[in-house]
């Protein structure tokens, strides 16, 4: 049987990109994205907001934390990740994440910086396996 495992999100960012470096030297960047979803009950309107983690290697890494801030509206595309580990308290977490493949800057407006200066391609910018953390 065949697998697939493919997302494309469109939100804000709900904080400012977290950039590090592995231990080799691959930067590695974590966002916070926030989607919201508009739904009538009834006669009222409501809305519920995702929030998902996503994380970005490479050149797409140090160009999401250069041009990107909170609030910004991007399209994520990637494919959910499991991750587990455990916390300084000794208590196992784990969460899904979207691990991008590609970044689309999203312009906000006229004069707006974010979208502003295009990101490089993206057999630059990903290995074809991320490094591991």
């Amino acid at each position: 049987m065949a697998n697939f495992n493919k997302v494309i999100l469109i939100g804000n960012l709900t904080r400012d990109p977290e950039l590090r470096y592995t231990p080799s030297g691959s930067a590695v960047t974590t966002l916070g994205l926030a989607i919201n979803h508009k739904y009538k009950q009834g006669d009222e309107w409501k809305e519920d907001t995702c929030f998902i983690d996503c994380v970005v290697f490479g050149k797409r890494a140090e160009s999401c934390n250069e041009y990107l801030n909170k609030g910004a509206p991007v399209l994520v595309e990637g494919r959910l990740r499991w991750r587990s580990w455990e916390g300084q308290d000794g208590q196992k977490r784990s969460k899904h994440e979207v691990v991008a493949n590609n970044i689309q800057f999203i312009p906000r407006g006229p004069g707006s910086p974010q979208g502003a200066k295009p990101l490089p391609a993206e057999d630059e910018a990903f290995p074809e396996e991320e490094p591991p953390f």
